[in-house]
Parts: structure tokens; sequence; C-alpha cells
């Protein structure tokens, strides 16, 4: 007798301690086998609700489609959705995929490499994002599939029953699925994913994935939450386990009463190993995160946010990692500079933080200063707003500070709109524009503009406004019949070279054109859009001094001079004014850097004193090219006026054919006896365009406005290259 209690005791207290070892094993984290998928695997044949998974190489394939824009119809390929939202790349990896509930429509775009169509509505939809496991989430090593295919880990084996039964319930899902698809858009009534049957969910090996929702009043709330959650009851949570080693319960009455305590204290071993256990794998999360993927009911919308988007550490992986206190530029660099910030829909909540990021590190490059770069900000989207003028902030921190306080405006992508508000209000002496420095406009589109941006590009750059255009995502070839106005880059841009425009393939790579933008805004001497037709000339007038023009008539053409000068912004570094005049022979009144002021050049102009003798038209064109324009800064457009009243006693066709070859545009304006022949030689073609003829000196006044308007129209009409 005292042997069989013998007996039973170590019987008894093995089983409890093997039983004890074992539920500790359940509660080490034991590494995670991820199942491999293939390329054509469709989020909507995985019955798990999340899962991580392992993509192979090669999916970057128009064959398997993506439907969606972020959040993925589940009718669309896993692994290439994955690629097209930039987790991986067609070298395949890990991937945590999570279901969603099914949209009203999808946006196709064009991202990584993976062009994505659109879809009206579909049943169900995923999210992907990097494949590391969420706290307190168990994920499952073998996929539950909808049909006959599956990924197998080590298992324990069905009885013949359980086979029959799941795949009964895999042909019912598999037929379900196939009817959905035939539906798509076409799609009347919201349908919701099918839910596996027991039957099926014993023919896994591992659970799915679940969470629970913990009690407010005991825990408190994350600061960051996922960006989908789902709950279960704990009954459903506590389902057993298929494979799981199982404890028989003991009861007292089957061992001997001295014995009773120590398997008590075993018992109780194995419920608090359990009970950890189960804790870990069911520790829940809060569900309001699960609004962040709701589908707002503007229909502007089109891109939504990945899981945990916005988190510090998923933007550290995607932002700039510019150094702190990092400038390129300070005062070297002198420009009022405004940012047209992309605040429309189709940008969605985490690019719009990178875009806010990137503008951050735009500002530090500068070294924003009131001797240096001065930086505002206008958001657009159905409509625009300035979030801040120049004068706002004198210094980076300032400036990055508020920039992070930027909120998303939403709506359409209205550029025009906006570049022409700013040329309308923005460069004001209020808002803190400081006149010596050019003016900069920097356009940020993602996509496409949703309306015309020439005619309002076109004005700006003729107020010496440079535009840039940082493009991200732009239209591929199969998008291109999408967009409103083809080439709109180049027909706002101040040249069509390259170095106004900046096309980035992905928000995620925007951190690397800081550095080159910074740089081109900081070039004043290519900033040629801040060269209008009134600031960026050398205008050298050749004047008729001989004797048939009269002392009286002289002082009239000498008040047209003026008149025309006085039009132009006068400056060393804006428009010059040189004179030449000319009987027999010539004289150089000033030249083009004697005078830096308009009111010295007026001066001088009124100071010329009549010459008187006779008329040596073509002498004075070559002594002109010779004393004013060879010495014509290269930036500079060289203009020469001439005015005249009768013929040249010499040829004026060669030397006025050797003045245009060398770069300089000629008007002519003749008076009373003038020849017209000559006039058109002299002329640059088209001679109607820049040759005058009036009767008398009195009615020169007349052609002030015509030839101002003149010289602006072949300013603004030259090739923007």
């Amino acid at each position: 007798m005292k042997a069989t209690v013998i007996a039973t005791f170590f019987g008894v207290f093995h089983i409890c301690t093997y039983a004890a070892k074992e539920a500790t094993k359940k509660t080490k984290k034991a590494k995670l086998y991820v199942p491999q998928i293939d390329c054509d695997v469709k989020a909507g044949k995985i019955i798990n609700p999340e899962f991580i998974a392992k993509c192979p190489p090669g999916c970057q394939d128009v064959k398997y489609r993506v439907y969606g824009t972020d959040i993925y119809a589940s009718f669309s390929s896993v692994c290439n959705a994955a690629i097209h939202s930039g987790i991986i790349d067609n070298a395949g990896g890990k991937i945590l995929v999570q279901k969603v509930a099914g949209h009203s429509g999808y946006r196709g775009s064009f991202s990584n490499g993976v062009r994505s169509l659109s879809l009206p509505r579909w049943r169900e939809s995923f999210l992907v994002s990097e494949g590391k496991p969420r706290k307190g989430v168990t994920y499952p090593s073998t996929l539950e599939y909808s049909s006959s295919k599956s990924t197998t880990v080590k298992s324990e084996p069905k009885k013949p029953e359980q086979d029959l039964k799941a795949t009964k319930s895999a042909d019912t899902a598999n037929t379900s699925e196939k009817a959905s698809e035939q539906g798509n858009a076409g799609h009347k009534e919201h349908q919701t994913p099918p839910v596996p049957t027991p039957a099926t969910q014993m023919a896994t090996t591992t659970p799915t994935p679940t969470t629970t929702t913990t009690d407010p009043s005991t825990t408190p709330k994350p600061t960051t939450t996922p960006a989908t959650t789902r709950t279960t009851t704990a009954a459903a949570a506590a389902k057993t386990r298929p494979g799981m080693h199982r404890v028989r319960d003991i009861g007292s009455s089957s061992v001997h009463p001295a014995y009773a305590s120590v398997v008590a204290a075993a018992s109780r071993q194995i419920q608090a190993a359990q009970g950890r256990g189960q804790n870990t794998a069911f520790r829940g999360t809060s569900t309001s995160a699960s609004n962040r993927n709701i589908l707002r009911s503007n229909t502007g919308i089109q891109r939504q946010e990945p899981v945990a988007a916005g988190s510090p550490a998923h933007l550290a992986m995607e932002t700039d990692l510019w150094k702190p206190g990092l400038s390129l530029f300070d005062a070297d660099c002198k420009v009022d500079l405004s940012f047209l910030m992309d605040g429309s829909w189709s940008i969605g909540k985490r690019r719009f933080q990178l875009q806010k990021q990137f503008l951050g590190n735009v500002a530090q490059a500068l070294g924003i200063g009131s001797a240096g770069p001065l930086m505002g900000i206008v958001q657009y989207g159905d409509d625009h707003s300035t979030e801040f003028n120049l004068k706002t902030y004198a210094n980076s921190k300032d400036l990055r500070n508020a920039i992070e306080k930027i909120t998303q405006k939403g709506g359409l992508s209205n550029v025009g709109k906006a570049l022409s508000f700013v040329n309308k209000n923005f460069f004001s002496d209020a808002n803190g524009n400081r006149g010596g420095a050019p003016n900069v406009v920097v356009v940020m589109v993602d996509g496409w503009p949703t309306d015309r941006v020439e005619e309002a590009s076109r004005l700006a750059r003729e107020s010496g406004i440079n535009i840039f255009f940082v493009t991200i995502e732009a239209a591929a070839e199969s998008e291109k019949q999408n967009v409103i106005e083809p080439n709109f880059v180049d027909k706002a841009v101040c040249r069509t070279n390259g170095f106004y425009s900046i096309n980035v393939p992905s928000w995620f790579s925007l951190h690397k054109v800081v550095q080159p933008l910074v740089k081109r805004v900081c070039d004043t001497d290519q900033l040629v859009c801040s060269k209008t037709c009134l600031n960026s000339a050398d205008i050298g007038f050749v004047i008729d001094g001989s004797s048939s023009v009269g002392t009286s008539n002289f002082r009239t053409v000498l008040q047209f001079v003026a008149n025309i000068s006085k039009e132009f912004e006068i400056s060393d570094t804006d428009t010059r004014i040189g004179a030449v005049q000319y009987t027999y022979e010539q004289r150089l009144e000033f030249n083009f850097d004697k005078y830096s002021t308009k009111q010295d050049v007026l001066s001088a102009i009124k100071r010329i004193s009549y010459w008187s003798g006779g008329t040596s038209t073509g002498a004075a064109i070559s002594y002109a090219s010779e004393q004013l324009f060879s010495k014509s800064k290269p930036n500079k457009r060289k203009i020469m006026i001439l005015i005249t009243d009768g013929r040249s006693y010499d040829d004026v066709r060669v030397p006025a054919m050797a003045a245009h070859q060398n770069g300089v545009i000629a008007y002519s304006i003749g008076v009373a006896w003038a020849a017209q022949d000559e006039l058109e030689a002299i002329a640059t073609d088209p001679d109607k365009e820049h040759s005058f003829f009036v009767d008398e000196f009195d009615n020169l006044y007349r052609f002030v406005n015509q030839l101002i308007q003149n010289i602006c129209t072949e300013f603004n009409s030259q090739p923007r290259n």
C-alpha cells in the first residue's frame, strides 16, 4: 500500500512538473516562423485578418495587379501592393498585412515602379506595412487560405473527418470568392468578408492573430496606437489551440491527502504560467485608432494612411537625416522665397508630414535671417491661404517650429489659383518683400495640378518671380491622359532647361533634393525670371545730331529719350543706359557704367548739347557697337534705339548686320525725311515691330508706350530654355 502511494505521488509529481515546464515554454518568446507567399496571392484569398509573410523576388510585374493607393482592395496582389507602397522592392522581403473594411472607391496611382488601378468599390481592404510584429499580437506560422492553396509548417496530422470538413469549408469559401470577383465594380451591395467556419479553423496549426481592448480605467492609454484594431471576446480568445499540450485536471480525491498540497501547488503553477501566456498574447490596444483608416466623405480624398505612418519610428526611416544647425548658405544667399505647399487630399497625411519635414530641412539649410534668405509658405487645396509671410520668422528654428504646426487644408490641387494669389499678393512690402532680393516661388505638387497653370505662371514670370516646380510621383505614361494641362511644368517654370524643375519619383526620396534645391534658389546669377523686360537690358541711344534736326527738335528728341529711360528700373545691376550722338563724327555722351540711378541718367540726358553737322548713320552704328555694346554685361540684353531725321551719307546695312550678329536688338525711329528702306535695314527682324516713322518731331511721344510694349513683348516671348 505504501509503495502504491509513493508510486502514485511520484507519478503525479512527474506529470505536474512536466506540465509546468511545458506551460512555461509557451510563455517564452518563440522564434517567429514567417510563411512565404507567391507573387500572385491576393489578400482576399487569405482568411487570417492579420499576418506577417515573406514575398519572393520578382513580384514587380503588371500581371500581378494592384487596386488602390496605400489602402488596397483585397482583390490585389499582396506582394506587388507592398512594392507599390514602398515597403519592399522587387527583391522581396517581409511584410505585415492587416485586413480592414471594404471601401466605396480605390484610387489608382503610379508609385515605386508599380501602376495601381482604380476600383469603384470592394468588400474588403488591406494595409501593408513593415514586416515587424506588433506588440501583443500572435502571428500565424501557417496562413489559412480560402482555397486549397496554403503554406504549411510542421504540425500534427489531422484526422480524416477534419480533412473532409476543412476541404468542404475551403470549397465553399472559394466559390464565394469567385462570385465576388465577378461582381467587382458593378457590385451593388456591401458584402462582408467570409467568416471561417469552426471546421476551417481546426485545419490550421496556429491561431489567427487576436487582440482585445483593455479596460481604460486600469490600463494607461498608449501614446501611439496601431492603425487598425480588432476585438474579440474573452471566450474566443481562450479557445483551445490545436496541438497544444493540455494537462488533465487532477482532483484531490485521486491522490493521498498527504500529497494534496503538492498537487495543488503544481496546478497553481501551471495555471499561472498559462495565464501569463494568455495575457502576453492578448494584451489589447485602443480601438479608436481604427478611425484613421475610415475614408473621408470628401470626394477629393484619394490616399489613405498605412499603419502607424505618423509614428516617430516610421518617419525616422523615411525622412531626411539633416544635421541640426547645418546651413548651406547663410548670408551669401539673399532671396525672398515663397513655398506653395500641397495641401490637397491626394497627398495623404503621411506624405503631408514628409512635406513639412522637407520644408523644415530647407529652412535649416538656407539659414533664414534678415540679412540672408527669408521664407514664407502658402498652402493650397481647393483654395489657398498664407500660413506665414516673409517677415513672420527671422530664424530657421522658429520657422521650423511653425512649419510643424501647419495642418492640412484638403481639397483639390489648384496650383494655378495659388500662383495667381502669390503674384498679386505675396511679394508686397507689407509682407516683407525687400525689393533688392530676387523673388522665388517653389511649387510642391503631388502628381499633377487640377487646374491650369500656364497663364498664371506667365504673369508671375513677367512680374519677375522665379518659378520652380518640385513634382513628386509625376504622371506615368499611362496616366498622362488624366493630366488637364500636358507639360504643365515646362509651361510654368522660368526656363525649360531643367534648372527650375525637379522630379522626385517618391515622397520617401524627397529628402534627397534639399541640397540641390537650396543651391538652385540661391544661385542668383541663374534666377533669370528676376530679370524682367524693365530691369535686364543695356539700352544704348544713338541720336542724330545733324544740322537738319535743329536745336528745338533736338531738345524734343532728348525728352523722348528721357521718357523712354524713366520707364525702366535703372541701377548697376538692373537696366543701364548709355548714349551716343552723331553727325559725320560720333561722340560718346556717357557709357553704361557711368550712372547707376534713374535720376542721374535723366540729368545726364538733359545735359547733352546739340552738335550739328552731317549724317553718317552707318558709322554711328559701328561706333556704338564698339564703344557701348562691346562693354555690355553678358547677362544683359543689348538694345539699340536709333533716332534719325534723314537719309544717311554712308551705308547702314553692313554695320547694322554686324550689330545684329553680335546680339544687338535694334529699333529704328525715323522722323520727317528719314529713308524707310534704311530704317528697315537698321531694325531687327521683324521690321514692323522694330521700326517706326513719324512725320514730325512733336509726335515722337506717341511711340513711347508702343516702343516699351514691343521691348517687353519680345523679352517675354524669347525661348525659355
